[in-house]
């Protein structure tokens, strides 16, 4: 078993106060829960209205398995047409 963790950090373009923010918070981590094997949180910067931290995790029995779901949640992510991702860190336990 292992466990995959990878923290992106993002820009949200044309946010313009917090509701705006949490309109593509919720948009990115809803699609990534219904879609793929993963559990997605905002991390950080909860009251900063242009940026973002996710932290995604999943567990799987090969590094392959777990690194295939958190691409493509990362996709997610990185195809939102108001988001740009800054930073992304993985850790495997």
């Amino acid at each position: 078993m292992i466990i995959g963790l990878v923290v992106v950090e993002a820009l949200i373009m044309n946010a313009h106060n917090l509701k705006d923010k949490r309109s593509v918070l919720k948009s990115v981590i809803t699609k990534a829960k219904q879609r793929y094997n993963v559990s997605i949180v905002e991390s950080s910067h909860q009251d900063v209205w242009q940026r973002a931290e996710w932290s995604i995790v999943t567990v799987g029995n090969s590094r392959t398995q777990a690194e295939t779901e958190i691409r493509r949640a990362v996709s997610i992510i990185d195809n939102h047409p108001d988001t740009e991702i800054t930073s992304i860190n993985w850790e495997w336990l």
